[in-house]
This record gives structure tokens, C-alpha cells and sequence, in this order.
């Protein structure tokens, strides 16, 4: 038996628009919520929330059953920690702050198993492998394997030509809010200088045969990189829908 087919990864390559959303809180229980929402991609931070091994494994396993697909964003571009996560059952990783082609081709290393590559060769014991019941799985799981890297400072624009050149890179994501703060305008996305840079990115990507990725976190911004061309865009974060929704409902029940 095979791995499974990375249907995330093949409606890419065909070039279908993918909505996405954050997962912020750390919990499966949300995690499986979320999963009801109908987004077509999910992702699971472990660069900004609380997330460790386990709690990445129970989201992963909280939706397994859910049409949205798990894209889990590890903390650094690690290769133990990328085997962990492959391991846990990820098929999609993005990885923050890549700045260089050499960069980028270390992390497909990490995503495959040898010799083209460097994944560690113990996949019978993970969930990765169903515990051993998918018997191919070392043999086919590279070509099922997405990885999406984030260039999201001065230093990753400035080698992004070269990173596109990268085989086995299925996507880029620029980072909107750590380029803003990287250019000087302290978080502050929607500077014209910022949105130019941006725009240009995601022309290059597109034109380069992988795919443009952003997340926007309101209306403006989102219509704003759909225009731009951004085929696998993020709308929200679980974390500011709870706060935004629970703030609003709040002061409209206490003015009255």
C-alpha cells in the first residue's frame, strides 16, 4: 500500500484557489471544530502557538476525518524536527524565514528519504505509516510530500529568484507582517512600499511555477492578495475570530 495521495499538493499543481485559516490555540478540540468550517486548508502553528510534538499530533489526528487539509508550520527549518512532524502524519509542512536557495534546498532534503535526501528511516512505528500498515510508505512518500517555505524579511526577497529555482519547493508564502516590520513599517502590511513588494513577489512566484501563499487578516488585505494572484490564501486566525466575534457581542449586549 502506498501513501496516501497529498490532495493539497495536487490541487496546487493544478492551480485551483485554496482558502486556508489559522490554528492558533494549540488544541485538537478546536482543531476538530475548525475542521467542520469548510475551509480547504488548515494550518497548525507551531511557530507562534503553543504547540509541541503531541499537541501538533492530536490536531493532526483531529483531522484526519475533516475535508481540510492539515499544512503544519514548524517552529524553525530543523530537519530532526521536519522528521517529527513527517512522522506525526503531516504531509504538508511550511517552514518560516527562509532567506537562501541553500536554505531552501536543506528543507527538501529533510522532506525525503535517502539518498535524495535526509529523513530518518523509522516509519513503522509512526502514525505516519498507519504504525506499518501502509507497507510502501518509504518508497512513496517523497512524491507526496509538500513543502512550502515563508520568505518574509529583506533577506528572502532579495534571494527569491534563486529559491524558485529550487526543485521539490511546491510553494512560497510571504509573510506580510514580519516583511512589513523587516522594511521598517513595524507590522503595518497595507504601506504602499510594503503591498509594491508583495504584489511583485507574488507575480514571481506564480511566474516561476509554484505556488503564491499570504494570509490576510481582514477583508481589505484578503481582496487586496486574491487581486495579486495569491492561489493559497489564509483568511483568518482561530484565535482573533473567538476574540474579534466575543468583544463585538459583548459591547453590543452592554450598550443597551
Amino acid at each position: 500500500m502506498p501513501a496516501p495521495v497529498n490532495t493539497f499538493k495536487q490541487a496546487l499543481i493544478r492551480g485551483d484557489r485554496l482558502i486556508g485559516c489559522w490554528l492558533s490555540f494549540a488544541e485538537a478540540s478546536v482543531a476538530e471544530v475548525m475542521g467542520t468550517a469548510g475551509f480547504d486548508w488548515l494550518v497548525i502553528d507551531g511557530e507562534h502557538a503553543p504547540n509541541d510534538i503531541r499537541s501538533i499530533r492530536d490536531q493532526l489526528r483531529a483531522l484526519a476525518a475533516s475535508p481540510s487539509h492539515p499544512v503544519v508550520r514548524v517552529p524553525v527549518g530543523e530537519t530532526w524536527l521536519i522528521k517529527m512532524v513527517l512522522d506525526a502524519g503531516a504531509q504538508t509542512v511550511i517552514v518560516p524565514i527562509v532567506e537562501s536557495a541553500e536554505q531552501a534546498r536543506e528543507l527538501v532534503r529533510a522532506c525525503r528519504y535517502p539518498p535524495e535526501g535526509a529523513r530518518g528511516v523509522g516509519a513503522s512505528a509512526t502514525r505516519a505509516t498507519m504504525f506499518g500498515s501502509v507497507g510502501d510508505y518509504i518508497q512513496t512518500a517523497d512524491a507526496e510530500i509538500c513543502l512550502l517555505v515563508q520568505v518574509e524579511n529583506r533577506a528572502g526577497i532579495a534571494a527569491l529568484d534563486e529559491i524558485l529555482q529550487v526543485e521539490g519547493i511546491d510553494g512560497v508564502f510571504i509573510g506580510p507582517a514580519d516583511l512589513s516590520t523587516d522594511m521598517g513599517f513595524q507590522g503595518n502590511s497595507a504601506a504602499p512600499e510594503v503591498r509594491a513588494v508583495i504584489a511583485d513577489a507574488l507575480a514571481r512566484i506564480r511566474a516561476a511555477g509554484k505556488a503564491p501563499g499570504i494570509l490576510g487578516t481582514n477583508e481589505e488585505a484578503t481582496q487586496a492578495y486574491l487581486d495579486m494572484g495569491a492561489q493559497f490564501l489564509a483568511v483568518g486566525i482561530d484565535v482573533m475570530l473567538l476574540t474579534q466575534t466575543a468583544r463585538a457581542l459583548s459591547a453590543h449586549w452592554k450598550a443597551k
